[in-house]
């Protein structure tokens, strides 16, 4: 083929004009659209080959000077057959096509005028060009091509980033490119993201070769570019443009164009003045045009429209580029671009990791419908360490966990310390962990993201519970709190077995079996019990804190209403000293370094179960107050909410747990010192025993390298030192090292205890502080001091609130015939019985053993006993009758002056005495009784009152083994049950309701191995008939009589004989 003349096109798109100093050819297009337009025209163009003569006619060479005509011909009416084919009324042929709009140009080479205007044609045809052409059957009339592609949601899920545009306007030399390149290489070689960048370079050279730099072809640039970003973008790319695209409008257009598709569009304006980058001129152009070899330059004299409201504005005359890509990195996290999400809530911060915002409180429309249904379900008891784990999930903590692991998730979170999840459905597998686990069918297609899940939260129970709740036949159950309040509902249990070896050697990695959490996991039921959860209602402590307890979406409320744009945690389970408030602090100014305008801190206490050596919740968040009321932190930009889950001590593996929930609460950065989740060994650790189990430094270097804290990242610390000189916490200074003294926690304690005041300021700083019993100025605000010396130097002669535990704030049923006083959950709280007149009597003493005839003829006044209720069925408080006390008053049963619970399991009977009975530890059974009145488990349906007096029918008994001594259970069924009319034997008992009798048996042996003790036994392994428990029950009446008569031994605190007993002893008086 002939070889055509075609000018190089300049890509510098600063230039306004071509051909200035005559240097600069057409193009090509020019030449076909001068051909095109002299065709319409019916003129012939005239082209020269290089070397032909001028008179050359012949056929072929005619043929070859025509070509480029024909050529041009057939592409005019190509694409004017295409376009008519979008018009609402199509034409017949091109040849019917009405000729473009036209106007004068001048022809190249400056000989004439050609009627053509490209730019008039431009607009001519995209004002008539549907916004649409759709080409796809399923998107219908006046649809979108979307309803023919993977939707944009899935698609950006699926790849983890969202497309999204990121237009840089600005004038010459106000670094786009600079920035842009730092923002690609950030995004891909630290984020491994799927970045393009377009700019003039790559655009100019070949999609946008054919324009020139007319006011014209610069808008039809920006709008060729806006359509390509917009494709890239809706493939999930993150496309920079980096462009000075200097009219508004045609900026305005390329947004409404992403808005049209619904792509993220972030303007991005190099707010930066001609002055600054006339001094840069990093192509030397602003010399060029100074010395008017480029006329038309934008800026200079050529217009510039910057932005009126774009969504990024970077003075970057005032940043380094660091600080530029930065806050570029800032907006597309928040926006969700990074993680292929929606982006952050309404607060502005970042998504939970698993992107859902948890909070699985029933609404207030449906609780009490909710409650209705948890009073008709089986029970499962909680531990004080189960309702903090409940509260960390049903707040939101674990996001994107809805409840009590189930097998699946628990595996994954021990070999993967995460597991899979698909919050956006893009598998089908969006409630993947929320089914019941199935190992013989695996998903098709396994679910795309991995969250973060470093600790087992689970739900042990005992085989008691178990079988309670398989024999229910329900498909839920409600969870309940020691006072048996129903504080949520479980739905479809999944119980599998608790391989307790299994999970302590994943999480803690550690041999040390007096470790206090894992102790806990060994004491806990041998099953578990997987299921999603509904909240009935806040989880409250009432223990003068709950202000201070916020679920995550409270949190992130807050942290929006003090206007932050960065959040960062650091959590606590000691005082707050100078040395922590310093990194606190040093912390924010790094923050602000990086760009953030507004960095709000979350003080974070520890709230759920910790060791008993640590210092109480109370402490800490009192001492905590202290800090932000005498302004050692500014209260303005610090949040103080208390995290809710419990402390397992499992070092490196926990730390990661520590940082991911906080992301749940809005943080993006969690400060990190040493040791994080750290204990000493137990004297019985096989590798550390009372040194560090941990590491001190792995803790944080595990959670930078961990993959699955999935954008969470740390501000890490190293110790900091007292300084002598500044009387400041501090980093150390090299040069004068003898200035820095640490004051570690033992010493601090010891010094507390001491109660250590403040060392005088204007002397010396004691090298020995303990031997001057003194603490340097500075190192703690004083009122907080003062409630650490407290704490210190009355640790055993105060009550302290160690953590978050539950404070049964309900009482259980009491008569009505009883008085009781205190509060129900603590020592001090009593029941006691009064007769007809209002005087308290003895429950033991003073009440018969037989009960008065019941109006029915099915039952013998023989056939009864009375029974004094002391626990009702569903309560786990350990009530008993006092032995010496005046009136022998209901008291819950204490371990080292705290309440004792039953953590077994929910008791489904009732609970209490026989009054008048006494098992003689001299006799009974030939292994001595119990030295308490005979015990009774009534095995009706429901509660009945504590300090109840109920006729009950006995139906037998067993013979328990209790820590060497025998311990009688009488077995009987209140008068009143429906059933008590035709049942006489346990075996008909066993008859009417299948498994009593097992759960019976069940409780008895092992209720105490659940508190770390061994196993009860029996006697006998059947029970025992009617008249067999009579001949006990009339056995131990009569050796009760024997008691109170002085013919038997006795301890000397019991307050023997009823409320008419001649001159008891002192502390046997009765109350009024």
């Amino acid at each position: 083929m002939a070889k055509w003349d075609y000018a190089p096109v300049p890509t510098d798109e600063n230039s306004s004009r071509r051909g200035s100093g005559g240097n600069l050819r057409p193009p090509p297009d020019a030449l076909e659209a001068a051909a095109a337009a002299a065709a319409v025209r019916g003129t012939r163009p005239q082209y020269r080959r290089r070397g032909d003569p001028d008179d050359e006619d012949d056929s072929d060479s005619m043929m070859t000077k025509r070509m480029p005509y024909c050529l041009g011909m057939l592409v005019l009416l190509a694409i004017i057959y295409v376009l008519s084919r979008t018009e609402a009324a199509a034409v017949q042929t091109a040849a019917q096509c009405p000729p473009p709009a036209v106007g004068p140009v001048a022809a190249p080479g400056g000989g004439g005028s050609l009627a053509f205007d490209i730019g008039a044609y431009r607009r001519d045809r995209l004002s008539k060009t549907p916004p649409h052409i759709i080409e796809c059957a399923a998107a219908g009339e006046g649809g979108s091509q979307a309803a023919c592609h993977l939707p944009q949601s899935k698609r950006f899920s699926a790849l983890g980033q969202k497309g999204a545009t990121l237009w840089m306007t600005g004038l010459s030399g106000s670094g786009k490119s600079t920035i842009a390149t730092a923002l690609e290489e950030r995004l891909v070689l630290e984020r491994g993201k799927h970045v393009y960048r377009l700019d003039g370079d790559n655009i100019r050279t070949g999609l946008n070769r054919d324009l020139d730099f007319t006011d014209d072809d610069r808008a039809e640039s920006v709008r060729r570019v806006g359509e390509v970003a917009c494709l890239f973008s809706d493939s999930g790319t993150i496309t920079i443009v980096s462009l000075v695209s200097p009219f508004r409008g045609d900026r305005d257009e390329v947004r409404a164009r992403h808005e049209q598709q619904g792509i993220p569009f972030y303007e991005v304006f190099m707010d930066v003045s001609l002055d600054v980058v006339r001094e840069r001129d990093p192509k030397g152009l602003y010399k060029q045009v100074d010395a008017g070899k480029i006329k038309g330059f934008t800026g200079v004299d050529a217009p510039y429209e910057p932005p009126m409201d774009p969504e990024i504005r970077l003075p970057n005359s005032e940043m380094t580029v660091e600080q530029c890509v930065a806050a570029l990195m800032r907006a597309l996290e928040a926006g969700g671009v990074l993680e292929g999400t929606s982006g952050g809530d309404a607060s502005g911060l970042p998504l939970p990791d698993g992107d859902e915002i948890v909070d699985l409180h029933v609404p207030s429309s449906l609780r009490a419908k909710r409650e209705n249904e948890a009073a008709t379900l089986p029970q499962v008891l909680l531990s004080d360490i189960d309702i903090n784990w409940l509260q960390t999930v049903g707040e939101g903590w674990a996001s994107p966990l809805k409840g009590f692991m189930r097998e699946g998730a628990l595996l994954q979170t021990l070999h993967f310390n995460s597991y899979l999840a698909d919050p956006h459905n893009v598998t089908g597998n969006y409630a993947f962990n929320e089914r019941a686990t199935d190992f013989a069918h695996l998903p098709a297609t396994r679910p795309p993201k991995r969250v973060s899940s470093s600790v087992p939260i689970v739900l042990p129970c005992t085989a008691y519970t178990k079988a309670m709740i398989e024999a229910s036949g329900r498909r839920a159950i409600a969870l309940v709190g020691k006072d048996g309040a129903a504080l949520a509902i479980l739905r479809d249990p999944e119980i599998y077995a608790n391989r307790k070896e299994e999970i302590v050697a994943r999480v803690f990695g550690v041999i040390d079996p007096g470790h206090p959490y894992i102790q806990h996991i060994h004491t806990g039921g041998n099953w578990l019990i997987g299921g999603e959860v509904e909240l009935l209602d806040r989880i409250r402590y009432n223990d003068g804190l709950d202000q201070w307890r916020l679920t995550a979406r409270e949190v992130r409320d807050e942290f929006a209403r003090r206007g932050a744009d960065v959040v960062y945690a650091f959590q606590t389970r000691n005082p707050t000293h100078a040395g922590h408030a310093y990194l606190m602090r040093t912390a924010g100014d790094k923050l602000r370094a990086e760009g953030y305008r507004k960095p709000v801190l979350w003080l974070s206490p520890l709230g759920g179960w910790t060791k008993s050596d640590d210092v109480p919740l109370d402490v800490r968040v009192r001492q905590h107050e202290a800090v932000l009321r005498e302004g050692m932190l500014d209260p303005a930009t610090t949040v103080m909410a208390i995290w809710p889950a419990p402390m397992i001590y499992a070092g490196p593996t926990e730390v990661q747990f520590h940082a991911k929930s906080r992301r749940s609460g809005g943080a993006s950065y969690f400060v990190v010192g040493r040791d994080p989740a750290g204990m000493k060994g137990s004297a019985l650790a096989q590798a550390a025993p009372d040194d560090d189990l941990y590491d001190p430094e792995h803790g944080r270097y595990v959670l930078a390298m961990s993959p699955g804290v999935n954008g969470m990242r740390m501000l890490d610390f190293s110790q900091v030192y007292y300084d002598k000189r500044t009387h400041t916490m501090t980093a150390p200074d090299p040069s004068r090292p003898d200035d820095f003294i640490s004051i570690s926690g033992s010493k601090m304690r010891k010094l507390a205890a001491q109660g250590a005041r403040p060392c005088p300021i204007d002397q010396p700083i004691p090298s020995d502080l303990l031997a001057a019993n003194c603490i340097p100025p500075g190192f703690m605000v004083q009122s907080g001091w003062d409630i650490v010396c407290d704490y210190y130097q009355h640790v055993d002669d105060k009550t302290w609130v160690p953590f978050s535990r539950n404070a049964a704030p309900a009482v259980p049923p009491i008569d009505s015939r009883t008085t009781h006083d205190g509060a129900f959950g603590t020592v001090d709280f009593k029941v006691y019985l009064r007769d007809a007149s209002g005087k308290p009597i003895s429950p033991w003493h003073d009440v018969s053993l037989i009960a008065p005839a019941v109006a029915s003829a099915a039952l013998g006044e023989d056939d009864l006993y009375n029974m004094v209720v002391e626990i009702p069925a569903g309560s786990t408080a350990k009530m008993e009758v006092q032995k010496g006390m005046g009136a022998n008053p209901i008291m819950q049963d204490s371990s080292h002056g705290a309440p004792r619970y039953y953590t077994y399991g929910v008791p489904s009977f009732n609970y209490g005495l026989l009054p008048q009975t006494w098992e003689d530890p001299a006799s009974v059974g030939g292994r001595g009784g119990d030295n308490d009145p005979l015990d009774v488990m009534e095995l009706g349906e429901g509660p009945l009152p504590m300090g109840a007096i109920v006729p009950v029918k006995v139906l037998g008994s067993l013979e328990l083994i209790d820590e060497g001594e025998t311990d009688y259970k009488i077995l009987a069924l209140r008068a009143s049950d429906p059933l008590a009319a035709r049942l006489s034997t346990v075996a008909d008992l066993e008859r009417a309701r299948p498994g009593t009798l097992a759960r019976v048996r069940d409780w008895l042996l092992f209720y105490k191995t659940t508190d770390g003790k061994a196993p009860n036994a029996f006697a006998a392994e059947e029970a025992a008939t009617p008249a067999q428990a009579a001949a006990v029950i009339s056995d131990c009446h009569r050796r009760w009589q024997a008691l109170v008569g002085g013919e038997a031994r006795h301890d000397d605190e019991f307050c023997l004989g009823g409320a008419g007993a001649a001159a008891p002893a002192p502390h046997c008086t009765y109350p009024q």
